[in-house]
């Protein structure tokens, strides 16, 4: 059901894709070189693939016997969590809401060092950033269930048509940079397991702790901001290694399909769906697109977001009426929506092709980025 609409002379590269997801030449590049490296069996690119740092990101990697730090990065375990709320949003007063959302600025007021240390984490010194939601791309996001596509799965889920959700996006924080600089020097060599593989991926794995722990707390701070409870109904991380067998599986930007349903998110201006991955075709090496992927990257929006008062005014705001708290105007022009690619077209590329089914479709009410003012390299407030 669709093929890729990129045909690779290597056999092992595959694209998920089609025409309208917008894979730029330079993704399909990294994505061929990084098939290229020693003992990598096959790459599958999702139609969310887009230009990365150290290779592409929106892709799956299989190798033989060997581990690449590189392709995961420093962000270990950053993913998405999703929580069903017992708020409707009838119920819900969007300024007095958003106002309370400030609570989940800064660091947690709880115990973090107990908390991990309960958890069997080891913290590595960074149990201070645990309840942050961080920069870049990430948010704490309030949202409400527009439309249900599959009822039967949707009510498993907790999920009810105009009830609110919570969605995190979150990683470990500066764990996951400590771990890449402590178990390798950088380059694309990659670590045999035999030879320095198992002790990064042992470290690797409490670091994905981390991060999924990082995701509940943070939860659990915009839940009593904004006085409600709530139910876990998803952790999806899409930046993890895992070892089957003497293969290693890295996901980079990908989604883990055979962990159940996954949000697949689109731009802070944009829908999220909720998704059921199906049995996944060939090639596709058990992963879904993780949302939306950059059209644009974060230096070349400086020249495509005009940054007048009223320009900027606009950005606080999304075409649902929502509010985005983001008090970094740098980042409010890097993350505007129009950076990112069409999540209609992601979810249909992956509808085409057999990989997902849609559970529920969500919309952006309060996205909480950062109340805190940057401060530019020469450390005067903007």
């Amino acid at each position: 059901m669709g093929t890729s609409f990129y045909a690779a002379a290597d056999a092992r590269v595959r694209i998920f894709a089609s025409s309208t997801s917008w894979i730029e030449g330079a993704a399909v590049r990294q994505l061929e070189q990084t098939a290229e490296r020693n003992g990598v069996i096959a790459v599958a690119g999702m139609p969310d693939l887009h230009p990365g740092h150290h290779g592409p990101v929106g892709c799956a990697v299989l190798a033989e016997g060997i581990v690449y730090p590189d392709i995961i990065g420093t962000d270990i375990g950053c993913g998405m969590q999703l929580w069903s709320l017992d708020l409707t949003e009838r119920r819900l007063k969007i300024d007095k809401a958003a106002e309370r959302f400030a609570a989940i600025e800064g660091p947690w007021p709880g115990d973090a060092r107990d908390l991990v240390a309960k958890e069997g984490i080891d913290d590595g010194g960074f149990a201070d950033s645990l309840g942050t939601v961080g920069g870049g791309n990430h948010f704490c996001e309030l949202q409400a269930v527009a439309e249900i596509v599959d009822p039967e799965r949707a009510r498993g889920a907790g999920i009810e048509a105009g009830a609110l959700a919570l969605l995190i996006h979150s990683g470990s924080r500066g764990l996951g940079a400590a771990v890449l600089a402590d178990h390798h020097a950088g380059g694309t060599e990659g670590l045999p397991l035999s030879a320095g593989g198992e002790a990064y991926l042992a470290a690797h794995d409490n670091a994905v702790a981390f991060a999924r722990l990082n995701r509940r707390v943070i939860a659990t701070r915009a839940m009593a901001a904004l006085r409600c409870d709530g139910a876990l109904t998803v952790d999806s991380p899409h930046n993890l290694a895992e070892q089957v067998d003497h293969k290693v599986l890295h996901r980079k930007g990908a989604a883990p399909a055979d962990r159940g349903l996954v949000p697949v998110p689109g731009s802070r201006g944009a829908l999220t769906y909720l998704v059921a991955p199906l049995p996944p075709p060939a090639g596709a090496i058990t992963s879904i697109a993780h949302g939306a992927g950059r059209r644009h990257d974060r230096a070349s929006m400086e020249g495509r977001v005009r940054k007048q008062q009223g320009d900027l005014a606009r950005l606080t705001r999304n075409a649902f009426g929502g509010r985005i708290l983001c008090s970094d105007r740098r980042l409010l022009v890097e993350e505007a929506p129009e950076a990112y690619k069409n999540i209609e077209h992601v979810i249909d590329d992956m509808v085409r092709h057999a990989m997902v089914s849609v559970v529920a479709v969500l919309r952006p009410v309060i996205t909480f980025k950062t109340l805190r003012e940057a401060r530019p390299r020469n450390g005067r407030a903007s």
